[in-house]
């Protein structure tokens, strides 16, 4: 299939402008550039509550649907960003609407970035803030029995292994896990990679140079650097994993399916059509990115 019309037009003008790499940017200016673009995801929804919490020195954002009370069907979310960038500002309208299309409790966890903060950072932080959140529950409206784990790109990588960990100590798990075009693979082992990798703007080069400045000096077989070759899915809860046809993740994302359903793990995972990385916060200008948004939502809350 071609590309969105839209996101066709995006990727026309990063190859006009010569697909300028993220290796030579600097990294504040990596992180301006993912917030700027947090315009292409539309119109704001407004018809949410927002409220930023503090827990222990972890930063959250939770979003609620108007005037909900009570324990609700709760997202913790994991945000993208190759584990160098992005945060609330780069996923606010993502987060308000998977609140109202889902009419449940989104949260969010802040994370380390590298390069100041390296592996484990951003991971120990995704499992505390988990067990933050976990801990908090009542006060948060978190019904604990109806909680999804989600993330997009390292956010995913970051609600995989999360749940692992859990697993590994046999604690607690989610209800399900929705993993959206995760990074799961620092040897970029896979023909996706080359493919996808030099025109569809998240280029190979912008997913590599993430894991080289989160883990440097760590062997990139690692657990849990590369999480997709691991041999302990099985126990995991339902893990829905989502793709898109022009990713240079594509080809890893598909392929975590087989690896779990192969070690006994409910999984489904179905590729989008004329998309490139990134696309689910593309949606002001992707009917694609709208679609799978309301998809996310309505698996929350099913």
């Amino acid at each position: 299939m071609a590309l969105e019309s839209g996101i066709k037009a995006l990727v026309e003008e990063f190859i006009a402008q010569g697909r300028p790499s993220s290796r030579a940017q600097s990294i504040e200016e990596r992180r301006a550039g993912y917030i700027a673009s947090a315009v292409l995801a539309g119109e704001t929804e407004s018809r949410v509550e927002v409220k930023d919490v503090e827990l222990e020195g972890i930063s959250f954002r939770v979003v609620s649907p108007l005037n909900a009370n009570g324990l609700l069907p709760s997202l913790f979310y994991y945000h993208g960003g190759c584990f160098v960038s992005g945060g609330f500002a780069t996923h606010d309208n993502q987060l308000r609407q998977l609140a109202y299309h889902g009419h449940c409790r989104v949260i969010a966890v802040q994370y380390r970035l590298a390069p100041e903060h390296t592996f484990p950072a951003a991971h120990d932080d995704a499992e505390r803030g988990a067990q933050l959140i976990w801990q908090h529950a009542d006060a948060l409206g978190v019904d604990r029995a109806r909680i999804t784990f989600a993330g997009d790109s390292a956010g995913g990588h970051l609600a995989l292994v999360t749940a692992l960990r859990l697993k590994a100590a046999a604690q607690w798990l989610p209800r399900q896990l929705i993993l959206i075009y995760p990074m799961l693979d620092a040897t970029a082992h896979f023909e996706s990679y080359t493919r996808n990798g030099l025109d569809y703007v998240i280029t190979r080069d912008t997913l590599l140079s993430g894991f080289e400045l989160y883990l440097p000096g760590v062997d990139r077989t690692h657990p849990e650097a590369s999480p997709l070759w691991r041999e302990d899915f099985t126990g995991l809860p339902p893990v829905h994993i989502i793709t898109g046809e022009y990713d240079p993740l594509c080809d890893e994302g598909e392929a975590l399916y087989h690896r779990l359903t192969d070690q006994g793990v409910v999984a489904t995972c179905q590729r989008w059509s004329g998309v490139i990385h990134g696309f689910f916060q593309l949606g002001g200008i992707s009917q694609a990115a709208r679609d799978v948004l309301k998809d996310v939502a309505w698996r929350v809350n099913r």
